[in-house]
């Protein structure tokens, strides 16, 4: 089993272990170990953007989230691996959430 390295909690890799490979030439490299995606039922609706013409995700993440770093959050809570294809149709409606595992309120 690995270390945990040190990302603070607002980063997506917060609470990832590392793990380590010897390569035959004896040198050590050291690696996160892969981070799935939760699933879209882990995240609770704040609320929806209706993509407009140059929306960007750094910088409907700094309106929403008040972090443009946080997009990565709002790219798991709309399931995409490749947070470009969130803002590349005009139209699309995003869920903007809050950080996995946080309920929301009923009847909100």
């Amino acid at each position: 089993m690995g270390t945990q390295y040190s990302f603070p909690p607002t980063s997506r890799y917060y609470g990832l272990e590392t793990a380590s490979l010897t390569t035959a030439d004896g040198r050590c490299i050291v690696y996160l170990r892969r981070r799935f995606v939760p699933p879209p039922e882990r995240f609770a609706d704040m609320q929806h953007h209706k993509v407009v013409e140059g929306d960007r995700l750094d910088n409907l993440a700094a309106s929403y989230l008040g972090d443009p770093e946080a997009f990565w959050r709002m790219a798991d809570a709309n399931r995409a691996l490749q947070p470009d294809v969130l803002t590349a149709t005009v139209g699309r409606v995003l869920r903007i959430t809050l950080p996995e595992g946080i309920p929301g309120l009923p009847n909100a």
